[in-house]
């Protein structure tokens, strides 16, 4: 974790552009939260810009979009550009490399931080901001609860988690599953301002809920059709189907015996090979999924990880899957000592 200096003053009409986890609540709630924060203890007066990030095979980063005058990532892997000036993230797989890895321990801006142990970005963010600048994450509490409850998993059972009866819940499934490029800049703003209840009644966002409650319930009947359950891991290949934005919690509610699950969604950019481990499993899983998922350029928490394969490379994605699984259920069988 890095320490945070006193900055200078800076000029008006000051350009910032945040770039967070795109399609991701804790992505977006983090660049709410930084960009009150911001606002609040370093410039009143700034103008925000947020762009979306997502994990896909290749360069993650074009550094001709990095225009800001200062150029914000959270929850979002390390760039090691010069014009990045702050960096948030807690993710196990925070760098593409070794070198960025050796870049961020010798940068001494003291305006980037990394502490893989919070359960969320966005509580993270509200931690440093509070301790190193004064900014005061009251008012923003239920943001930071929800952030960390649904980041890290914290639902008391899968039943709970599945039927999605929280604001938070409603808003991270229409995050997910967010209709076009303009929608979560759009409901950055309002993350930081307006309680969730409020801005699921907001008029772009209240008339997708129903279709997407309707694919929630579709999605459901495709898993419990699609998914196998053998040696306590889930297996379920929906590259076919327009699913990508599935609740990650139906796999262990359909199968509550499991400890892991892999499954394999297609959309227009890519196709993704998602590993995870239940919540409530009936035992403790103990191999480190980010570690498997960084050896396929993939990568995530110890707990949950993913992996992006370009869309033609649907057959190399099909080949990682099922060399997870194997690994996976052969960690199952093997004798505990």
């Amino acid at each position: 974790m890095r320490k945070a200096g006193i900055l200078g003053p800076l000029g008006n009409g000051l350009k910032v552009r945040v770039f967070y986890h795109d399609k991701c609540f804790d992505g977006a709630c983090s660049a709410a939260l930084f960009s009150r924060f911001y606002r609040e203890r370093i410039h009143a007066d700034a103008d925000f810009v947020f762009s979306g990030l997502l994990h896909r095979a290749g360069a993650l980063f074009d550094e001709s979009h990095f225009d800001g005058d200062e150029n914000a990532i959270v929850d979002f892997k390390y760039s090691s550009s010069p014009k990045i000036t702050w960096w948030f993230d807690h993710h196990l797989s925070a760098f593409l490399s070794a070198a960025d890895a050796a870049h961020f321990e010798r940068d001494q801006s003291n305006r980037k931080f990394y502490d893989p142990d919070f359960k969320s970005c966005t509580s993270f963010i509200a931690m440093i901001a509070q301790q190193r600048f004064g900014f005061d994450p009251a008012p923003v509490a239920d943001l930071v609860h929800w952030a960390d409850v649904i980041d890290g998993a914290l639902y008391p059972d899968a039943k709970t988690a599945v039927e999605m009866a929280a604001a938070a819940m409603k808003l991270t499934m229409v995050i997910e599953s967010a209709p076009d490029q303009r929608f979560v800049p759009n409901l950055i703003p309002l993350l930081a301002t307006k309680s969730l209840a409020a801005i699921l009644e907001e008029p772009f966002v209240a008339p997708l809920l129903a279709p997407l409650l309707r694919r929630h319930e579709l999605s459901i009947e495709i898993l419990k059709r699609r998914a196998e359950c053998k040696d306590g891991t889930i297996f379920f290949d929906v590259s076919d189907r327009d699913l990508e934005g599935y609740n990650k919690f139906v796999p262990y509610y359909l199968h509550p015996e499991s400890i892991y699950s892999v499954g394999l969604s297609k959309s227009s950019f890519r196709v993704k090979v998602s590993v995870g481990s239940n919540p409530w499993a009936p035992q403790e899983p103990v191999v480190n999924l980010a570690k498997i998922c960084e050896r396929y350029g993939g990568g995530g928490h110890a707990r949950v990880g993913a992996i992006s394969f370009n869309v033609n490379q649907h057959a190399a994605a099909i080949k990682a899957s099922r060399e997870i699984v194997n690994e996976l259920r052969a960690a199952v069988r093997a004798p505990k000592s």
